[in-house]
């Protein structure tokens, strides 16, 4: 049965060049939906399998002969690109290091990130992993310094009335409903976190987006796996990273967009979201000259 989106339905239409078309069996192999098999000497499309064309394009990448062609579901003949060469692609040793550089920033010059940085940025994170085709995960761009504090002023006009309620004492009648491990979030987290934006934004500085020049909201529709979400906004980073910007991860900002119908309605974000996060971009002010080793909390072979 075909697999239900947010922007519409059905099964991608699979066409098969037959005179072309030597049976491998490859698009058959890593067909995810199922409707691809082998019957009588020839590849056959079968939408009634499992999920039927979820749209995925493994079969087009994979065909030596280039004879099968995928469309709908958001894929295009357009979108069938040539793969770069093995000598263009980073190496590890050269992905490590660009891993390795990268730190949280949050001081950033007084320059704009150029227009065609943030294509790149939004071209690179749109390759990231997203869940079955078609993406539910959306992009809020604010591209220059201004639209940013803007975005940060009308989020912190939704904030400031928590305060009211969102205390210690309401926090200890909330406990018995919300856990033990919630009420520690609040309380060693969210509750300070909160006071800190309202205290340093009446005090004339931004510790909501570090005064930077270009932030992505990443989020995603009621259909998105909220992993997506996070993965793509990674990518973003990353690719920032690459470009020479410093580059930084809020997630606040995600449980606000989720629970302001209004803020949501004013940028015309879908009703229904996950919360997603935002990813600050700039061009760093400092200057670091030292890598920290980073662990995981456990890793366990078995």
């Amino acid at each position: 049965m075909p697999l239900e989106f947010g922007r519409g339905g059905g099964a991608a239409q699979i066409t098969i060049d037959r005179e072309r078309c030597t049976v491998c069996g490859l698009c058959v192999q890593v067909c995810s939906g199922a409707p691809l098999l082998i019957a009588d000497g020839v590849v056959c499309v079968d939408q009634s399998r499992l999920f039927g064309c979820i749209g995925c394009g493994q079969c087009v990448a994979v065909c030596p002969q280039g004879c099968i062609s995928v469309t709908g579901r958001d894929l295009s003949p357009d979108d069938y690109l040539e793969l770069p060469p093995q000598t263009a692609r980073a190496d590890f040793d050269h992905l490590y290091a660009l891993l390795l550089a990268r730190r949280s920033s949050r001081n950033f010059q007084d320059r704009e990130v150029e227009a065609k940085l943030v294509e790149r940025i939004l071209t690179a994170a749109s390759t990231a992993p997203m869940g079955l085709p078609p993406s539910e995960v959306g992009v809020l761009v604010l591209p220059t310094r201004q639209k940013v504090k803007a975005f940060r002023d009308d989020l912190l006009q939704v904030v400031r009335p928590w305060r009211k309620w969102l205390t210690p004492f309401t926090l200890g009648l909330l406990r018995p409903f919300i856990g033990k491990d919630n009420y520690d979030g609040f309380k060693q987290f969210i509750l300070p976190a909160l006071t800190a934006y309202v205290e340093q934004d009446d005090a004339g500085t931004d510790w909501f987006f570090y005064d930077a020049p270009l932030a992505l909201y990443f989020y995603g529709s009621r259909f998105a796996d909220p992993a997506d979400v996070y993965i793509a906004a990674t990518y973003a980073m990353v690719a920032g990273q690459a470009l020479g910007l410093g580059t930084c991860m809020l997630g606040f900002t995600g449980y606000i967009m989720q629970y302001s119908a209004r803020t949501r309605q004013k940028y015309h974000l879908p009703k229904k979201i996950q919360p997603g996060l935002a990813v600050i971009f700039g061009y760093p002010a400092v200057k670091y000259r030292q890598a920290l080793r980073r662990r995981f909390a456990d890793v366990r072979f078995t």
